[in-house]
C-alpha cells in the first residue's frame, strides 16, 4: 500500500504546501491526513483551503486557528491575532471558516490517534523533550502511535508510557530554524518518515505585505517565515 502523507499547520501558506504536494506525489502516496490549522497567518488562507478540499485525505481534524477563526472571542486577546483573525475570516468567508469550525478534533485510523496538539486540548503539546504534564496530555490514549502537530517542531519519540509520539512538523511555517516545508510519511509497515521540501519561502514573506499591507500580524508572519522560528 502506498505511504500516507500526514500533513500538519499550514497556515495559509500555498506554495509550501503545493511544493510539499509535489514531493507527494514523488513518493508515490495517494492519501493524506490533514491535521489542523489552515488558513490564519498566510497570504494565501482561502487558495490553501480551496487546494486542501481537493486531496483524498482519510482524515481531517481542526485545528485551534480553525476554531479561533469561527469564534473570535475564543482567541487570546492580543491585537495581532485577532487583527489576522478579521483578515482570515474576510477571505474564507462565513461559510469557509464554519466548515474549518465543523472537522473533529481527533480521530482514529488504524490503531493511530490523530489529534492537533494533544488529547486533551488543541492549545497544549508535546515538546522533543519530556515535560512534567506529559502524562495527563496522555490521558486515555490506548493506542501505539499518537500524531499530533501545533508546536511546528518535527519529531518522533517513545513516550514512558510506551507510546510513539510523532509531530510531523509545520507545512507553512516551521518553527526549528530550517524554512524547508515539513511533513511526514507513514509506511506500510509502520515507520515514520519526516520530509523537509524547499520553497521560496522569501517570496511568501513577501507576499504577506502585498496581501494585507503594512499591519503588524502580517510583518510578523512575513518575520517568522524568514526566521523559521516563534
Amino acid at each position: 500500500m502506498p505511504p500516507l502523507a500526514v500533513l500538519y499547520d499550514i497556515h495559509g501558506n500555498l506554495p509550501a504546501l503545493e511544493a510539499v504536494l509535489a514531493d507527494v506525489s514523488a513518493a508515490g502516496a495517494e492519501r493524506f491526513m490533514l491535521g489542523g490549522d489552515y488558513a490564519l497567518f498566510g497570504p494565501f488562507p482561502d487558495q490553501t483551503v480551496a487546494k486542501l478540499r481537493g486531496l483524498d485525505a482519510v482524515g481531517r481534524i481542526r485545528g485551534n486557528v480553525d476554531r479561533w477563526s469561527a469564534h473570535p472571542e475564543q482567541a487570546p486577546d492580543d491585537p495581532l491575532i485577532r487583527e489576522a483573525i478579521t483578515a482570515c475570516r474576510a477571505a474564507l468567508g462565513e461559510d469557509g471558516v464554519a466548515s474549518l469550525d465543523e472537522l473533529p478534533e481527533q480521530v482514529v485510523l488504524d490503531a493511530t490517534r490523530f489529534c492537533h496538539a494533544s488529547p486533551v486540548s488543541d492549545l497544549r503539546s508535546f515538546m522533543p523533550e519530556p515535560d512534567d504534564d506529559e502524562q495527563e496530555l496522555l490521558t486515555g490514549v490506548s493506542e501505539h502511535r499518537l500524531v499530533f502537530g501545533h508546536t511546528h517542531l518535527a519529531f518522533k519519540r517513545t513516550s514512558s508510557a510506551g507510546i510513539e509520539l510523532v509531530n510531523p512538523g509545520s507545512v507553512g511555517m516551521p518553527f526549528d530554524g530550517d524554512p524547508r516545508a515539513a511533513y511526514a510519511l507513514f509506511h506500510e509497515d509502520g515507520a515514520t518518515e519526516h520530509r523537509r521540501v524547499n520553497y521560496d519561502h522569501e517570496a511568501v514573506a513577501r507576499a504577506m505585505v502585498e496581501r494585507f499591507g503594512d499591519a503588524p500580524w502580517a510583518r510578523r508572519s512575513a518575520d517568522r517565515l524568514r526566521r523559521a522560528r516563534m
